[in-house]
């Protein structure tokens, strides 16, 4: 994984430190330390940090605004 990946994933749980469990949090913590370092995460890292990124992020549901965005000219006639 590219350092750019690295930074936007912990970039993105920095919102939810106080959220995270004792065990999350040092890892997150050491996940920080390690990006200072300028170090890159092996795969394993990489594979828990991507689980931790999937645990707290959560997807729009883009289907809730759809009708924000429905075609007016329907209406007219």
């Amino acid at each position: 994984m590219a350092y750019r990946d690295q930074q936007k994933y912990l970039d993105f749980l920095k919102k939810f430190e106080n959220k995270m469990d004792r065990n999350e949090l040092d890892e997150y913590k050491m996940f920080i330390k390690r990006l200072k370092d300028d170090e890159d995460f092996d795969t394993v890292s990489m594979s828990r940090l991507k689980k931790l990124y999937d645990k707290y992020y959560k997807p729009v549901d883009k289907s809730k605004y759809e009708h924000f965005f429905k075609n007016s000219s329907n209406s007219e006639n």
